[in-house]
């Protein structure tokens, strides 16, 4: 039998302090070769200071990292050759066009071809002719994704990287995110929303306040978060057919419609909804919010989560 590959990313027992504040909190994570790799939590939850840790931009407190193999104290100049790297606080401000800032960036890096920045300029939508400094913060987003993908490096690490685009470029994204992956790269991507990653990413790693809640697969995760639903009637139906089923929560009935959030699996819900005459039937796909609220809040509460 072959050993398993290390992993790309490695991560035993990393925290971070600011001074007396405690930003992580003994983190635990492995990500393989080849994966696409959610790291998603809300705001303020540690994502943005886990991945500068990784690229050795902030230096851990306690624990050990290895990216690539490499210890990022040490290697990290090494580490960032063969990443590509889109920070969540991207600024750009450069007199430069587009094209000129690219392919600078692109020689930094033994050089990229002018038509391979192009390709990715075309499928973002992006101006390479106008001026850094002038673009919207949606444009400026599309020039560091292309910055960070243009040398197809083993390591892709993207800090909520669909900020400021539209829903269409979302998908663009998401689409170079798997061909990434079908070539047998790696991609590590932070996201406060679930939706964002769901597509795309293999597994997930859900961290808050600093503390690694759960690491799963991405079905795994989808079946424990909750749906708001929304079912209209032909006629009014009476709340208490609904109050006591499976994973319904928060329950409101007004005349023919029930508003509800579904925990979990909705078969409960949608058998029950079967003996009336359904008119329409909404389901909205859970953010991350929504996840932490339930299932993680509980777990916390008792004890569970570390």
């Amino acid at each position: 039998m072959h050993a398993a590959p290390d992993p790309v990313i490695d991560i035993r027992g990393l925290t971070k302090d600011y001074g007396a504040h405690r930003a992580l909190f003994g983190l635990d994570l492995s990500v393989r070769a080849g994966e696409v790799f959610g790291f998603l939590g809300p705001n303020g939850a540690g994502k943005s200071t886990t991945i500068r840790v990784l690229l050795d931009l902030v230096r851990r407190s306690g624990g050990e990292v290895r990216v690539l193999g490499l210890d990022p104290r040490t290697d990290g100049v090494a580490i960032r050759r063969r990443v590509g790297y889109l920070p969540g606080d991207l600024v750009l401000t450069s007199r430069r066009t587009a094209r000129d800032l690219l392919a600078y960036l692109g020689d930094l890096r033994g050089g990229v071809p002018a038509a391979r920045i192009a390709e990715l300029a075309e499928r973002l939508d992006l101006d390479l002719s106008r001026p850094v400094r002038s673009l919207s913060k949606g444009n400026r987003q599309k020039v560091g994704l292309v910055q960070a993908f243009m040398h197809r490096p083993e390591l892709l690490v993207l800090d909520e990287p669909t900020s400021g685009l539209d829903p269409l470029l979302q998908r663009e994204f998401l689409e170079m995110v798997q061909e990434v992956r079908a070539e047998g790269r790696t991609v590590f991507m932070s996201s406060h929303v679930l939706s964002e990653v769901q597509d795309v990413a293999d597994r997930a790693a859900v961290v808050r306040r600093g503390r690694l809640v759960a690491v799963e697969d991405m079905d795994a995760l989808r079946r424990r978060a909750a749906r708001r639903v929304r079912v209209r009637f032909a006629a009014p139906v009476a709340a208490a057919e609904f109050a006591s089923l499976a994973g319904v929560r928060d329950l409101h009935v007004d005349g023919d419609t029930v508003r509800c959030v579904v925990e979990g699996s909705p078969d409960a819900l949608v058998k029950q909804a079967a003996r009336h005459t359904v008119l329409e039937f909404d389901s909205a796909e859970p953010d991350l919010e929504d996840l932490f609220f339930t299932y993680y809040t509980d777990r916390e509460e008792s004890g569970d989560a570390a």
